[in-house]
């Protein structure tokens, strides 16, 4: 039998991971984050890490565990991934998948193989192009190699370019077709995908709310403590590079938190774009007034319609 994973999905500020400590809880489970930013050291407000207290004694794993000056790939995630997930089900527990990281996600649960990185120096080839000729001169080449990839991914989303131009110039073959062939593999992984979709301006108000509440709770000084560091990490983060004018006294704060909060809502929709086509995600319709104890409600209707039998053995 396969390893049952029960996967909690959606945008930046949805409640991901309320419901995957409480659903992990109910179910003798273990959290994953699936959250590109939650990983490194230090970013703490900025990409809300979960405090003691929002994890509600369950074991939280793959959390501020990797330097801010590490370029950390997807490919080291799902070795990770796969060894807590390992791990999590020979105690006897639950595996619980929370991210908003949608390639994270899928790369983990759809069993995606990737090839040696590490031996070949090809990114650092290409990030040094990067920082050289520019993004869009690497567009220009993944587009001359696959154009298929390159409509699918944005000029400015450096890191997926150079991911695909890395598997175009050491695979022999394309980005295109390396993903089918990974889409066509069987995953290790029996899993449950739930997703929670608020409607956009309910969405989007939480989202302000959670900014405000980063503020109030040391943002600030976080991303002072980061610049000193002068890590690319920092620099890559939303509610941190937009704090940077206000520092060099270009924008007044409440100016930076606006550009915070515009980018993070621009965040969320490209969050439920990928999301979106998953056909297996199974999504939890959300109101203003839905409670937490209500929400998990919803939740375990979704597991119990399903016979997802939460528990291994």
């Amino acid at each position: 039998m396969r390893q049952k994973v029960l996967a909690v999905v959606g945008p930046t500020a949805s409640g991901k991971t309320a419901l995957g400590a409480m659903l992990a809880k109910a179910y003798d489970g273990e959290v994953i984050s699936a959250d590109s930013m939650q990983i490194y050291e230090g970013l703490d407000i900025a990409s809300a890490k979960p405090t003691e207290e929002e994890m509600l004694g369950v074991p939280h794993h793959l959390i501020g565990c990797i330097p801010r000056s590490h370029r950390f790939s997807v490919a080291e995630y799902a070795a990770l991934a796969h060894e807590k997930i390992a791990e999590i089900a020979g105690r006897g527990h639950l595996p619980v998948m929370v991210g908003g990281t949608g390639l994270y996600v899928d790369t983990v649960l759809g069993g995606m193989d990737f090839p040696q990185e590490e031996d070949t120096g090809m990114r650092e080839i290409l990030q040094r192009r990067l920082a050289e000729e520019g993004k869009e001169a690497l567009h220009a080449q993944l587009a001359a190699l696959d154009p298929e990839a390159a409509a699918a991914i944005h000029p400015n989303n450096a890191v997926r370019v150079i991911r695909a131009l890395e598997v175009c110039l050491t695979t022999g073959s394309t980005f295109t077709q390396y993903k089918r062939d990974n889409a066509a593999r069987p995953s290790p992984y029996e899993a449950l995908y739930i997703g929670l979709d608020w409607e956009r301006e309910v969405l989007y108000a939480r989202i302000g709310r959670r900014v405000t509440e980063m503020a109030e709770h040391g943002l600030i000084e976080e991303v002072r403590e980061a610049m000193q560091q002068q890590t690319a990490t920092a620099g890559a983060a939303i509610g941190y590079k937009e704090l940077f004018p206000y520092f060099a006294g270009e924008k007044s704060l409440e100016e930076c938190l606006d550009d915070i909060r515009r980018e993070t809502r621009r965040y969320a929709k490209r969050q439920l774009t990928w999301f979106r086509r998953n056909a297996q995600i199974q999504w939890l319709k959300m109101y203003e007034s839905d409670e937490l104890r209500k929400i998990l409600e919803k939740a375990q209707k979704i597991i119990a319609k399903n016979d997802f039998l939460c528990y291994n053995g």
